[in-house]
């Protein structure tokens, strides 16, 4: 079997597991974010639902509206509180509590190797990060929060084999351009990545939990159902020191059935950018160096762990952002927050004249809070640059790692991080 196949026939009670097989997997937790509790709420209150089926295996996070912009998102506020209480969730993240959804669990203990979870957000995939498998059922979220599951149809898996070992300088934000590059529609691969899970594959050891998060988030804007990482001995180690409870890691068999094999040489990748329209739309940074930015961002779901933080400090170090440009920097959960106060890290940003953010998702929620001004140009490590995403839709998003866009916050234009750590 496939890992993802592994982990839902262990939530599943079963033994053997093939791709196309309907099953009704029993969750390790059930992730409901802030944005969506109160449409939940209604739809199982004009059923006459008034009780959970497993309260003790709800987890609500505060993550897109941390910083209410509005009366209207303060009330929304207070009524998940409620809902909380009047439900009996069990864990409950607040604002100041917990962070992004999609990058505090892995860090904190909550999610573990070899889990399964019903999420309502797709970036359920980071999941894959840490070796475990999280399913997205967007609106359809009440239905498991009443019965406590839901039918799943096994995904078919493609296994992707990453050879080589990266450049100095080529994160994983820029691996999982490439990788969306070649599994969009009409790609290089000749692949169709929707309701497929991307199992990794190849010389993995390179990549800690942060490159994996991120190497996890960019097929999921082309697509991708979920995605996959055999945990390392390294992520176990840090799975074994934070857990809150037992757990056991699942890996592929050898001769899996697999849809597809494809391999990636990433010794040969530079840093990469993603135009606006798209994270498959990947060059490299050389291609768009000087391209005047008003505004830059560091966090979101793919970049937003103590180590791409850790990135963008390096380059910021010393330095102050170009005038005109203004930078925003969200860590991924609070557990980062203290540590960006411990170590220093909040100093090099404070000076450097960037915005620290609380925990969460920051600006990438649509720009809800930061957005950009008509005719503006952004470079930031968001999950995605869909035009409009910040507002305007004449406003021109790109994506990068987390050095590229702090060196461009300084350089005031698009820059090769590379070009700037050789100058210093």
């Amino acid at each position: 079997m496939t890992a993802v196949e592994k982990v839902l026939a262990r939530a599943s009670g079963r033994s053997e597991l093939g791709a196309g097989e309907v099953v009704e997997p029993e969750p390790d937790f059930i992730m409901v974010h802030d944005g969506v509790v109160l449409a939940a709420r209604r739809e199982l209150d004009a059923l006459g639902i008034d009780r959970l089926a497993r309260p003790d295996r709800v987890m609500m996070v505060t993550d897109h509206e941390v910083i209410y912009p509005s009366a209207r998102a303060a009330e929304r506020g207070a009524f998940n509180r409620k809902t909380a209480r009047d439900w009996g969730v069990r864990w409950f993240f607040d604002v100041g509590q917990g962070g992004h959804g999609h990058i505090f669990p892995m860090e904190s203990g909550l999610l573990l190797p070899g889990m399964f979870y019903f999420d309502n957000d797709r970036h359920s995939t980071n999941a894959g990060a840490i070796g475990a498998f999280g399913f997205r059922m967007g609106s359809e979220i009440g239905r498991v929060l009443a019965t406590g599951t839901n039918w799943v149809m096994v995904p078919k898996t493609i296994r992707l084999v990453l050879r080589g070992r990266p450049r100095p300088g080529v994160l994983g934000r820029d691996i999982g351009f490439v990788i969306a590059r070649h599994l969009r529609e009409g790609g290089s691969w000749g692949l169709n990545p929707d309701y497929r899970v991307i199992e990794f594959a190849g010389e993995l050891d390179v990549y800690d939990l942060a490159q994996r998060t991120a190497l996890c988030s960019s097929p999921t804007e082309v697509r991708a159902y979920g995605t996959f990482f055999p945990p390392s001995e390294t992520i176990l180690a840090h799975a074994r020191s934070v857990a809150q409870r037992p757990f056991t890691p699942v890996f592929p068999d050898a001769d899996a059935r697999v849809e597809a094999q494809v391999s990636l040489d990433v010794s040969t990748l530079e840093p990469q950018v993603a135009l606006p329209g798209g994270v498959h739309r990947a060059v490299d940074v050389s291609e768009v160096e000087g391209t005047r930015i008003d505004h830059a961002f560091i966090g979101s779901c793919g970049s937003g762990h103590y180590e791409d933080l850790q990135a963008a400090a390096r380059l910021l170090a010393g330095r102050r952002i170009a005038p005109g440009v203004r930078l925003m920097i969200t860590p991924g959960s609070e557990r980062s927050t203290r540590r960006m106060l411990d170590d220093g890290l909040m100093k090099v940003f404070v000076e450097a004249g960037a915005v620290v953010l609380p925990a969460g998702c920051g600006a990438c929620n649509d720009g809800v809070i930061g957005p950009l001004h008509s005719g503006e140009v952004s470079i930031s490590t968001f999950a995605g640059n869909n035009h409009g995403r910040l507002g305007p839709k004449d406003a021109q998003l790109y994506l990068g790692n987390p050095a590229t866009v702090a060196a461009s916050a300084v350089a005031g234009c698009i820059a090769d991080a590379r070009r700037m750590e050789a100058a210093a």
